[in-house]
């Protein structure tokens, strides 16, 4: 690994993106693909096991591995039984989250984010809830940190009986005050596509406290096996080669996020004061670190087109339209 963080303050070099993944962790994920090459059990095995336990034991819920994030989300929309239903959606957010939806047969309406924190704004979440009457709305943790109306979101939902389900795709390694991303609501959704804080080329992981959301969501990956069929999933099974690099990734994760975190503490918050800045409390995983004013050397904006944009750009949301004009994020990769 390569030394202190917190050399040249002043004038940190730039970060050369690479994938979050320790060289010391080589030899014990060749070992494990080799272990599974011998036994000729590639699917349905320990390996995805111990990741799952691994990943409930830093998340405090079960965890279910999906092969990745849309399916992992097309299994709880389908135990929402949402089709024919308005789902609320911000539109500050990846166009996967609204087509989950869309894809489920409901209706999606979009709200309004806020501009501190980039992710959903309750005063035009309670508007929009009220004039829609969803029957499930998603939240999303954007850049690495948690909504900092999450708390108010999910007391609106319970109140009004509203599912409320975390995209978590950006939060691997945030908490507020201990508690972490997918226990706000009814379920979080991850993701651990190539360039996230832990990756496994392709795959996600569901996270809820509903047992029968649970066994819900395990028997949708496989064909709704443990149903007798009548769950009408399809193949989102996370075969053991990726549950076997999960294992060893999340065993790292973290002393990656922790350098994240150091390198944003020591070298990048004394130089951009203009920046997200956290509630007490909250911990981010720095998926992205975002700040306010424009900079040289950036890797670009987390969305640059709001969702609105695509499906109906007459739609006016004025905190995502700025947003999307208005930050930009400094490199901070994982130095391998």
């Amino acid at each position: 690994m390569s030394g202190d963080p917190s050399r040249n303050i002043d004038h940190p070099a730039p970060l050369p993106f690479s994938v979050a993944f320790d060289p010391r962790d080589e030899e014990e994920v060749i070992a494990r693909w080799r272990g599974l090459l011998r036994s000729n059990k590639w699917s349905h095995g320990a390996e995805l096991d111990e990741f799952e336990a691994t990943w409930t034991a830093w998340n405090g819920l079960p965890a279910v591995a999906f092969d990745n994030w849309a399916g992992a989300a097309a299994a709880i929309l389908d135990f929402f039984d949402v089709a024919g239903k308005t789902v609320l959606c911000p539109s500050n957010t990846f166009l996967a989250t609204p087509r989950s939806a869309l894809r489920a047969g409901a209706r999606v309406e979009f709200y309004d984010c806020n501009r501190e924190d980039l992710c959903g704004s309750y005063a035009d979440f309670v508007e929009k809830a009220e004039r829609h009457k969803p029957a499930l709305a998603y939240i999303v943790h954007i850049g690495g940190h948690i909504a900092f109306d999450i708390h108010r979101i999910a007391d609106y939902c319970r109140a009004h009986q509203i599912a409320l389900i975390e995209d978590c795709a950006h939060a691997v390694g945030a908490e507020w005050d201990g508690v972490k991303p997918g226990a706000f609501g009814d379920a979080g959704i991850f993701s651990l596509y190539a360039t996230k804080t832990i990756s496994i080329g392709e795959g996600g992981v569901a996270v809820t406290a509903n047992p029968d959301l649970e066994r819900h969501l395990r028997s949708y990956r496989d064909y709704g096996r443990g149903s007798q069929y009548r769950i009408q999933g399809m193949n989102h099974r996370l075969d053991e080669f990726r549950a076997a690099l999960g294992v060893v990734q999340m065993r790292r994760m973290p002393d990656i996020v922790g350098w994240k975190q150091q390198y944003a503490r020591e070298v990048l918050d004394p130089r951009y004061p203009n920046r997200v800045t956290l509630p007490a409390g909250m911990a981010s995983g720095y998926y992205k670190y975002i700040v306010f004013d424009e900079i040289p050397q950036t890797t670009g904006r987390v969305y640059e087109l709001p969702c609105h944009n695509i499906f109906d750009p007459s739609a006016q949301f004025p905190n995502t339209e700025w947003v999307a004009k208005n930050h930009w994020c400094v490199p901070i990769y994982y130095p391998t």
